[in-house]
């Protein structure tokens, strides 16, 4: 099976999503949802009726959409106002109620359509899309082991690359190097509005435990004020945990992991703390079975943080802390579901997840584990499979 060979499925599925709402028809723009239901992320507009079949309208490149694309007709169109014609050319109603994806839409997209679409009622459809694409198919299932192979690949190489006295920045670039020699395609697609990632964060002791404003348990200081994140120029020190916090993405999709290297053994406050976030990891891997809620597993999470003594500095070394303890993931890093405070999404069979207990301690560093792992029938399965130890070098 190829991506493409499912998008009668994905399409069909999302036919019925869009009449269990009462809408007429669905408008997807944005590119992770345009793979999704594409195969490309070609400039263009995808509109799904509620029945028969979708009407791809391709700006640029039109030729080589046509090449990416599984669908079986590509439409040239120089401007989203030819649409409504394009649709009735082609013998369907202009919708009455059009579902877009107003979670990720600019306002001036938005306003743009409400003229674009002057008789209809613009809703938001992101929900459905978001929930149809958290559970993966076996195709999609197959991409993001493959790129938890190669997550653990890049941990692997940080054996022979981590040395005293080198930068993060160092250490975080030929790391990269080797992801992209291994094939990671070097963009990681964040649906959250005006939050980015380059490859993850590679920080070694106190700097690890800098915080930020990415909705991440960690941020570090980065190189400068503009990025505010990741690796920056501060030295790997023997006895300090060097954090790898690493996304590998492979032909669209991700696996998302995190490991404590350090050179000479950590205090013993942080082994012990890393080794309480091993206990978490281990005791959600009983509890996030088909069925199990997220908002209550990220009780437990917390719960649990609490009674072993980590609660001050739980995913977090600063207030407002995040408040999630995992996340799903696939083509985009920030999926449905979120293990958050007071979500009620119930977990299914096919969905992914990284669960990732950490405890950011200031002015020392951070310790935890992060994995990604996929919803069967009988429990959680492990994606991600490098020893969770810290790794002692």
């Amino acid at each position: 099976m190829t991506i493409n060979e499912e998008l009668p499925t994905r399409i069909s599925n999302f036919q019925n999503r869009l009449k269990s709402r009462d809408l007429d028809g669905a408008l997807v723009i944005q590119k992770a949802d345009l793979f999704y239901y594409t195969g490309t992320t070609q400039n263009g507009w995808l509109y799904v009726p509620c029945d028969g079949d979708p009407v791809f309208m391709v700006f640029k490149d039109v030729a080589r959409a046509r090449i990416e694309t599984g669908l079986p007709e590509v439409i040239p169109v120089l401007s989203p106002k030819k649409i409504p014609d394009i649709l009735l050319g082609r013998g369907l109603d202009l919708p009455e109620t059009l579902g877009m994806e107003l979670d990720v839409l600019p306002a001036g997209q938005f306003l743009l359509f409400q003229k674009i679409f002057r008789q209809s009622r613009i809703t938001d459809i992101s929900f459905e899309i978001r929930h149809q694409r958290a559970v993966k198919s076996a195709f999609e299932l197959g991409c993001m082991q493959r790129a938890a192979a190669m997550a653990d690949q890049v941990a692997e190489k940080v054996k022979d690359l981590l040395q005293a006295g080198m930068p993060e920045i160092e250490l975080a670039g030929r790391l990269e190097a080797h992801a992209r020699k291994l094939g990671h395609q070097g963009l990681i697609r964040m649906r959250l509005w005006d939050n980015h990632l380059f490859y993850g964060h590679i920080m070694c002791g106190a700097s690890a435990a800098v915080p930020g404003s990415l909705a991440s348990p960690t941020a570090g200081a980065g190189l400068n004020p503009s990025i505010g994140q990741g690796p920056g120029k501060g030295l790997i020190r023997p006895n300090q945990p060097v954090l790898v916090d690493y996304v590998f993405a492979l032909d669209g999709y991700l696996a998302d992991h995190t490991r404590i290297f350090s050179l000479g053994p950590v205090p013993d406050e942080l082994q012990k703390a890393h080794e309480a976030m091993l206990a978490i990891q281990s005791s959600v891997q009983k509890t996030a079975v088909p069925g199990a809620v997220t908002g209550d597993l990220y009780e437990i999470m917390v719960g649990m943080a609490d009674d072993l003594g980590y609660g001050e500095y739980f995913m977090g070394a600063s207030d407002p802390k995040i408040r999630f303890t995992g996340h799903g993931l696939g083509i985009e890093l920030d999926e449905f579901p979120f293990i958050a405070k007071d979500q009620t999404l119930v977990l299914e069979p096919g969905m992914t997840l990284a669960l990732e207990p950490k405890v950011v301690w200031p002015g020392k560093g951070v310790v935890g584990i992060e994995n990604t792992w996929v919803i069967t029938e009988t429990g959680p399965e492990r994606l991600t499979r490098f020893p969770d130890a810290v790794c002692v070098l």
